[in-house]
């Protein structure tokens, strides 16, 4: 059974706006009570927060879809909705957000670290909100914005001081398990450790972390045996330690070609030139194991590498390995720039950003961009005609109908608001005002009607009964 991930695609999607309320305040003896329709509550975000306590993203690999809870929408009587609850996501420290193209959107390091992969939509206003001086009482409200939603993908790279590097069973499980507590499990097989280990040191004065990397043979780097998976978890470490086996089994093999064949990986990876490497020659406390490591000793500090000959059995020149270890990770540690205290920096999002784009797609259509322009139709109710025109109103004062023209729009062209999947498309009809300053009774538009229906029945209704009270008024039965 897994118990270890490293990497899951996760798909979140943030709590959708609740819709704002359209009443108007009822009460014995008091006709005209307003509008009292409450605002919708804010959908709720989903946030990475990063938990030292939590190594793998195990749980995000059983269960990938996560979703936050929406706003309540606004009720009569100017009651606002309830915000929706926030879906607060832990993650292990070192975890890399990316999107499905590959694009790094955050790097999660240092306990706390957050990272908002939803925003929630927004709560729609309701009438009381709406209401003006020439619009006394709106008989419509604003729906609730839908909450983000996005495909992103985890990956975590350790976070550790030193790396252990080689072939399987080179020993690096061994070496992890007697410098730290760390219990990985050893045995005398290829592939034994199937997950990076984690252990802390202490030398002295100086605690680091170490980790082992699994699975490195030839390909590792191209995707075979475990090493693609896993070569992630060395990009942290300020040090690079080369495990060789004194003693393999292997007859075509020897430290010295162990070596070359892990660099080699480790070039063809990338991002690692630069780091300090130290060699290890592990299990001499074989007799043939000692023999083999005095022969290649000289020829690899000749490279310049510090080499240790160490034993997990005997704990031979393991003080001075880690001892040398602690000294390298003190180095790399004081050559960090120091981390200045956190400054809190207060982004409020615009609220008035007006900008929009106007683009011609082809013969006699066009389509606008923009926050302002798509959000408004995003939170318009068609089945409303007075919410409509209300939308007309506002994109003629953003200047929509201005670029248009300017675009050369002509009467009738097709117009879309919004991207290709998700757009409102309309007739144009240009106007001199919007008119939502012209409109009369909640719910209707003089635009669309000049008189009203019900008005227009009761001038029918009363012009057929005259005409019959005249017809009967001029009858005389007598007559012939």
């Amino acid at each position: 059974m897994t118990t270890f991930v490293d990497r899951v695609e996760l798909h979140v999607a943030a709590g959708n706006g609740g819709h704002g309320c359209a009443s108007v305040h009822r009460e014995k003896f008091k006709p005209l009570g307003g509008p009292d329709g409450g605002n919708g509550g804010r959908g709720g975000d989903v946030t990475l927060v990063v938990d030292q306590s939590v190594t793998t993203l195990l749980e995000y690999h059983h269960t990938p879809h996560r979703r936050a809870t929406n706003g309540k929408p606004g009720e009569g009587g100017n009651r606002s909705g309830a915000d929706g609850r926030d879906l607060v996501l832990p993650v292990p420290d070192g975890t890399v957000v990316l999107d499905r193209q590959g694009n790094v959107l955050a790097d999660l390091v240092g306990q706390g670290t957050t990272f908002v992969a939803g925003r929630g939509g927004r709560g729609g206003l309701g009438n009381a909100a709406l209401a003006s001086a020439r619009r006394k009482a709106p008989g419509f409200a604003l729906l609730g914005e839908p909450g983000e939603t996005r495909d992103i993908v985890l990956e975590l790279k350790t976070v550790a001081d030193v790396a252990l590097v080689g072939y399987p069973s080179a020993g690096k499980s061994s070496l992890i398990s007697v410098l730290s507590a760390a219990k990985p499990k050893i045995a005398d097989y290829p592939f034994t450790t199937l997950v990076p280990n984690l252990g802390v040191v202490t030398a002295g004065a100086t605690v680091y972390t170490i980790a082992d990397v699994p699975g490195l043979i030839p390909g590792a780097s191209r995707g075979k045996g475990l090493g693609l998976e896993f070569l992630r978890h060395v990009e942290r470490c300020e040090v690079l330690v080369h495990v060789l086996d004194c003693a393999t089994l292997e007859s075509e093999r020897d430290p010295v070609t162990d070596l070359d064949v892990i660099e080699a990986e480790l070039a063809q990876y990338g991002g690692l030139d630069g780091r300090p490497r130290v060699v290890v020659l592990n299990k001499v406390d074989i007799p043939d194991g000692q023999d083999l490591a005095d022969i290649i000793r000289p020829d690899l500090e000749a490279r310049g590498y510090p080499v240790f000959e160490v034993s997990a059995v005997s704990r031979k020149g393991l003080k001075e390995l880690s001892f040398a270890l602690a000294g390298i990770v003190e180095e790399a540690r004081a050559a960090r720039p120091e981390e200045e205290a956190t400054r809190i920096v207060i982004r409020p999002q615009a609220v008035d950003d007006a900008g929009f784009a106007v683009t011609q797609e082809g013969d006699g259509f066009f389509r606008v961009r923009g926050e302002k322009p798509e959000r408004w139709v995003r939170q318009t109710d068609f089945s409303n005609d007075e919410a409509v025109g209300y939308l007309a109103d506002r994109l003629n004062r953003l200047g929509v109908e201005d670029e248009l023209m300017k675009a050369g729009a002509r009467e009738g062209d097709g117009v879309a608001i919004g991207p290709e999947e998700n757009a409102v498309v309309f007739d144009w009809e240009p106007t001199v005002a919007a008119g939502a300053e012209m409109l009369g009774r909640r719910g209707e538009d003089h635009r669309m009607d000049t008189i009203r229906p019900a008005a227009q029945r009761r001038r029918d209704r009363d012009a057929e009964r005259d005409e019959a009270l005249r017809a009967y008024e001029g009858f005389d039965p007598f007559e012939e």
